[in-house]
């Protein structure tokens, strides 16, 4: 197995680094930001893909032209094959997302929903090379593979961009921008107590409930500007941005990792299930962190959702090797405190990354328990088509790894809208009015990005 390089760059700040790539069709970053370490460590930023496999409508494209061979396999044979350098966690690969109705697909459901044409459901760049910035060391790489000639272009290339980034560069104002909501806030407790209705006759033990938020998109915003406002405003272990073409954006501020596969076929996951609002006093916020540990509602939602990752990982995983470390820690974001817990397994020889994706899309955390049939439900409760939310971001590495995180806390951006999303999970302990609050808690920090707080619904009461 031939092995990637990696070659150290002067520091920069990931800020002013994606100032510079302002524009770019093809950019993904990987943004682990926020204070949670390590999950709070690395900046991946990849550019210029040398193939892109895009799935629209059911029909899958390598780089334009339309394929027989399936997304996540004709992805597998592209991944090259190589051993990441030891400096880095990503040196190229694959990078990209499966939104919710791709997952829907592969459970053959079909759905009551009209689909954003402009939003793809699958998308994979595979890209040659990255720039690796690592947050608690402040060092910086260009890592990647390939002949001797393509790493000196590609080293060119991150010198001229070196020699473009200025310090502090400064945000672009953002204009204010209206959203108005897939349904009004009756029409959202009655579909919680709908749910609450399907708990209660059995069909289901849990459900992921949720809403979308539509504005207008402003002439000439640069989704870059807009990504650049949210990071700062909510930082985020599981950050990403991801621009595919020139019409398609992803801005993504999401707490929550998926699954990931180390070397030695490790799997992790760690859903959130659980949330309740900060307070700017001490002793306040303490207390709420405490209340949310010891809430019923909220811990038998968590549980839930650990049982059903448990039964996904299972799927692939050594017998006796799933397990759960870590059961109901709260763990404190720039806006909310969340209960997470952790479910790991060692996966099973014979089996890779794509495998995990396949049997384990969508998230369990997004859907409910069992998937299903809480996936049927969803399509009957909710009001329009969840496209990329509670889809997966993801990357997989030349040497096998894997890490990706789910699509929450997140703008789509398209050549004409702009949309953010929320939801909660439904219990037979759930309250309506409660769980409004929740989804209105979850989506603010989104809307805040372009001044607006009203979240007004269509016929709002």
């Amino acid at each position: 197995m031939s092995v990637g390089y990696a070659h150290e760059l002067p520091w920069r700040e990931a800020e002013d680094v994606l100032a510079a790539l302002d524009g770019e069709p093809w950019l993904a970053c990987l943004d682990s930001n926020g204070d949670i370490a390590p999950r709070g460590r690395w900046t991946i930023i990849c550019r210029d893909p040398v193939h892109v496999v895009t799935v629209r409508a059911g029909r899958c494209f390598l780089d334009g032209q339309e394929q027989a061979t399936a997304s996540l396999e004709l992805l597998r044979n592209l991944v090259p094959t190589f051993r990441c350098p030891v400096e880095v966690p990503f040196a190229g690969g694959a990078i990209g997302f499966a939104d919710y109705r791709y997952g829907q697909r592969h459970h053959g459901l079909g759905t009551r929903h009209v689909p954003d044409p402009q939003q793809p459901e699958f998308v994979g760049g595979i890209y040659d090379h990255a720039i690796v910035l690592d947050r608690q060391a402040r060092r910086a790489w260009l890592a990647g593979y390939g002949t001797a000639e393509i790493q000196a272009r590609h080293w060119r290339n991150v010198k001229h961009l070196w020699a473009r980034i200025v310090a502090d560069a400064p945000i672009a104002p953002i204009p204010p921008v209206s959203f108005v909501a897939d349904c009004a806030p009756t029409a959202y407790r009655q579909a919680v107590s709908r749910a609450r209705d399907y708990i209660a006759a059995g069909d289901i033990f849990q459900v992921n409930i949720t809403s979308r938020m539509w504005g207008n998109r402003p002439a000439g915003l640069s989704a870059m500007s807009v990504y650049r406002a949210l990071r700062q405003t909510s930082a985020a272990p599981f950050g990403a941005f991801l621009s595919c073409g020139r019409d398609f954006a992803l801005l993504s501020a999401s707490p929550e990792r998926f699954v990931a596969l180390d070397l030695d076929g490790n799997v992790s996951t760690r859903p959130i299930k659980g949330t309740a609002p900060r307070d700017p006093d001490p002793v306040r916020d303490r207390q709420i962190a405490q209340d949310l540990r010891l809430d019923e509602k909220e811990c038998a939602e968590n549980l839930m959702i650990v049982d059903l990752m448990r039964n996904d990982l299972g799927q692939l995983a050594r017998i006796g090797s799933v397990r759960v470390p870590e059961l109901f820690n709260v763990e404190h974001f720039t806006h909310v405190h969340h209960l997470v817990s952790e479910v790991q397994a060692t996966l099973l020889p014979g089996h890779d990354a794509i495998d995990l994706l396949r049997a384990t899309l969508p998230p369990g955390s997004v859907t409910g328990a069992p998937k299903h049939r809480a996936m049927q439900i969803i399509d009957e409760l909710e009001h329009s088509a969840r496209g990329p939310y509670c889809g997966v971001v993801f990357r997989i590495g030349g040497d096998g790894a894997m890490d990706s995180s789910v699509i929450i806390r997140t703008l789509v951006m398209t050549r004409d809208r702009i949309c953010a999303a929320a939801g909660g999970g439904i219990t037979i302990l759930s309250d309506p009015d409660r769980e409004y609050d929740e989804m209105r808690l979850k989506v603010a920090a989104l809307l805040a990005v372009f001044g607006d707080t009203t979240q007004r619904g269509s016929g709002d009461d």
